[in-house]
């Protein structure tokens, strides 16, 4: 993948981490839990997504 790539994917899991630790630290009983369900599966994706590639770009 490009660097751009990789740089949105970076920015756009940084936004979802944001999203769920704000999800997170409401009261139980308020949680959306379908949302929070989403939001952690888009950004372990996304962290996986991001560490791939890095491993890739890595000189063996």
């Amino acid at each position: 993948m490009s660097k751009d790539v990789i740089a949105i994917v970076a920015i756009v899991s940084f936004m979802i981490w944001i999203a769920v630790s704000r999800e997170a630290v409401k009261p139980s009983k308020e949680i959306n839990w379908r949302k929070m369900i989403t939001l952690l599966s888009a950004g372990s994706l996304s962290a996986v997504v991001i560490t791939i590639s890095l491993f890739q770009s890595l000189p063996f």
